[in-house]
């Protein structure tokens, strides 16, 4: 075994009291809970986007961006996940996104909703085939120290190579749902 100088050195104390991460909730189901039909493909008419509320944003925060997969789909398929709604640049300031939030490529706010896996613009209510396993749909909100210089035609490869050195923290939101 080859040892450099300072190889030993002991490490920083760790700080007394740290900061908890960044946290995603919403009030449709608990973490890990069960997703209501309301906001999947058993709904009545169309599904709807759940609100979305999150706290302990870091410090720098310029933007964040919102990816809802289902990575069941690919463990049973041998597939690409479903991705079912991605959403960016939206502002730093904001803390939630409303139910409901309309299926349009350029919101209000200047947050941009790019196509899911179906090519629609927008949130796409959850869709697991019964009989068959839960699957479990994962909310993943990155803080940003940047807005995203791309548009509405963004792939999910192109948010994550743009967001690629300006994550300064995700918070992770997972519901369940199969099709009764």
């Amino acid at each position: 075994m080859i040892c450099t100088a300072g190889a030993f050195a002991q490490a920083p104390a760790a700080p007394t009291q740290s900061k908890p991460g960044l946290t995603l909730t919403t009030s449709a189901f608990e973490d890990g809970g069960i997703i209501p039909n309301k906001y999947t493909m058993a709904a009545e008419g169309t599904a709807v986007s759940p609100k979305l509320s999150w706290d302990h944003v870091p410090d720098g925060t310029v933007s964040f961006a919102l990816i809802l997969h289902d990575p069941d789909t690919s463990l049973a398929k041998s597939t690409n996940e479903v991705l079912h709604w991605m959403i960016f640049n939206i502002p730093g300031t904001a803390r939630e996104l409303p139910e409901g939030v309309p299926a349009q490529a350029t919101l209000p706010d200047g947050s941009i909703q790019a196509l899911n896996t179906r090519k629609g613009v927008g949130y796409m209510g959850m869709g697991a085939r019964a009989p068959g396993p839960y699957h479990h749909y994962t909310f993943e909100l990155f803080a940003l120290d940047t807005k995203l210089d791309l548009g509405p035609d963004a792939t999910q490869a192109d948010v994550m190579k743009a967001m690629n050195g300006h994550i300064l923290m995700k918070g992770v939101l997972v519901g369940r749902f199969h099709r009764p």
